[in-house]
């Protein structure tokens, strides 16, 4: 335990809570020192202020570039309590003690997202700020340093249960979160320098994150997890509002992410996707959002019961109420009409997530992937179909064209290896994550013809389909495994050894075949 506090230094961007507690201090006999529109506010509340600029003897300067860059306010910050020397600098340079700090920084974040410019990013870097939350929490063993207004409750009921000082351990968790605020500001100033230099592998990366949750468990119970957020302004789970359900696990945050993403590469209609553990079960385009789900739907309707359902369109009424005959852990949508609220209100467990908008599928950003000592940085799988080739004699038609490039955009979101056949818009069949393609191909096949099956049809959906692989067949047999079930046509990226042999092969059957040159590993 130290002394009770006896003087605070504020100087905060973010005015929230600040008169309650600039009246509880001063209510305690706290001295408080303050700068600028922080002074301004809590005179406005009745609470005395001394300005930093008549406690230190100079004043503000350089458009208030240096104000509490001086040796009286980081001395009375850093120095030692009951430690000779610098006592007796204190003493000889008239250093008084400030025992409490509360800084929030200059809005940099929130002034990049709304889109200024370079200077304007520029001013609202905080230089004070950080120098002063690192000196409060070095010297945590007596000075208790606060960077969220969130804290203020917790640190006026500190206080008041110990006759108006903190505990040493409570102090040391508010330093850690200093710490982590001040890291988190810089990689923010570190990327947004990156995104203006064009250098996105630069020397040294950061990344920061805000708790969002805690989760319950990871992948599986015996696993902790949390979910954090890294302040990117593109709509998903991230930033979606949940309209009921119980809390998400790290599974469904997982697939829904996956689904939300998925749907969004559809943009000239209504769309659906259903996923269960990161892959399509189905997934469909259509004339409206109902149609695009029942489509989805009968494509593996075994699958997607428990899994997650994405629309790219505003949810509505009738759609819910398709939705709720399934039983399915998540529904994700940009907006959520009143009457598809109201109908899947019934369903207690199921998650509802508005995000207000759709992700730009073909906005710039980054993924991550942890390895052990480190990670993998690579840029977003943005592009579809590099330069389209047919190399068949035969040409697709348009019909098929169309199903060509529907069914690429499916497979570019399903495990590798990955292969895709649909029809009129719709998934028919999806064979993934397998070690090899030609296997990938046949269990694509026999989702196709369990399809057909579960709606009353002899004839398997893959005859008269189009199916799409990820990367290059290595071998003729998985083309002809495709044909063998019925596939009229093939897009692929091309590339292998054997191009000419798997040609060959879908010449021999009048089969249309075209290579995209860009291939789209998922693991």
């Amino acid at each position: 335990m130290t002394e009770p506090i006896r003087r605070a230094l504020i100087s905060v961007s973010d005015k929230t809570g600040l008169a309650e507690f600039g009246r509880f201090l001063a209510g305690r006999g706290v001295e408080i020192l303050s700068t600028g529109g922080s002074a301004e506010a809590l005179e406005k509340a009745g609470v005395p202020v001394v300005q930093v600029g008549d406690h230190t003897g100079f004043p503000e300067i350089m458009d208030g570039r240096v104000k509490t860059l001086h040796p009286l306010i980081h001395g009375g910050l850093l120095a030692i309590r009951g430690n000779p020397e610098h006592e007796r600098a204190m003493a000889d340079h008239g250093i008084g003690a400030i025992d409490l700090l509360a800084v929030n920084l200059y809005p940099f974040e929130a002034t990049v997202a709304g889109g200024a410019d370079f200077e304007t990013c520029i001013e609202n870097i905080d230089i004070g700020g950080p120098a002063l939350i690192r000196a409060a929490a070095k010297n945590h063993a007596f000075v208790t340093v606060i960077v969220d207004a969130s804290d203020y409750p917790a640190v006026m009921e500190e206080m008041e249960a110990h006759a108006g000082a903190t505990t040493a351990e409570f102090r040391k968790r508010l330093a850690a979160a200093a710490y982590a605020r001040t890291g988190a500001y810089d990689a923010a100033i570190g990327a947004w320098f990156r995104d203006q230099l064009g250098e996105p592998f630069p020397r040294r990366v950061a990344f920061a994150g805000e708790l969002a949750q805690i989760m319950r468990y990871g992948e599986n119970p015996h696993q902790d997890a949390a979910f954090y957020t890294s302040g990117e302004a593109r709509p998903g789970v991230a930033t979606a509002t949940q309209l009921q359900g119980k809390e998400l696990s790290y599974n469904n945050l997982g697939d829904t992410d996956a689904a939300f993403e998925l749907v969004a590469e559809f943009t000239n209609g209504p769309a659906c996707a259903i996923i269960k553990h990161a892959n399509p079960c189905g997934v469909a385009v259509a004339g409206s959002l109902v149609e695009a789900y029942r489509r989805a739907l009968a494509c593996d309707t075994e699958s997607a019961f428990g899994g997650i359902v994405a629309v790219n369109r505003d949810l509505d009424e009738e759609t819910a109420a398709e939705i709720a005959k399934l039983f399915c852990e998540v529904v994700i949508a940009p907006n959520v009409e009143p009457g598809a609220a109201q109908v899947l209100a019934a369903k207690k467990n199921l998650r509802l997530l508005a995000t207000g908008g759709m992700p730009d599928a073909d906005a710039p950003g980054m993924t991550v992937r942890s390895l052990s000592g480190g990670f993998l940085l690579q840029g977003r799988d943005r592009a579809v179909i590099g330069d389209l080739r047919v190399v068949t004699k035969r040409r697709p038609t348009e019909d098929e064209s169309a199903d060509l490039e529907f069914a690429f955009t499916v497979a570019k979101h399903v495990k590798s290896n990955a292969i895709v056949y649909a029809k009129e818009g719709a998934t028919v069949g999806v064979g993934a994550g397998q070690m090899s393609r030609v296997n990938s191909s046949r269990i694509a096949a026999w989702k196709a013809e369990d399809a057909a099956r579960t709606a009353g049809e002899e004839t398997s959906w893959a005859v008269g389909s189009v199916v799409a692989s990820d990367a290059f067949f290595p071998f003729a047999d998985g083309l002809v495994a495709a044909a063998e079930a019925g596939a009229t046509a093939v897009i692929q990226p091309g590339g292998s050894v054997r191009d000419e042999e798997v040609i060959a092969a879908a010449d021999e059957r009048d089969i249309a075949m075209v290579f995209t040159g860009m291939r789209h590993f998922r693991h």
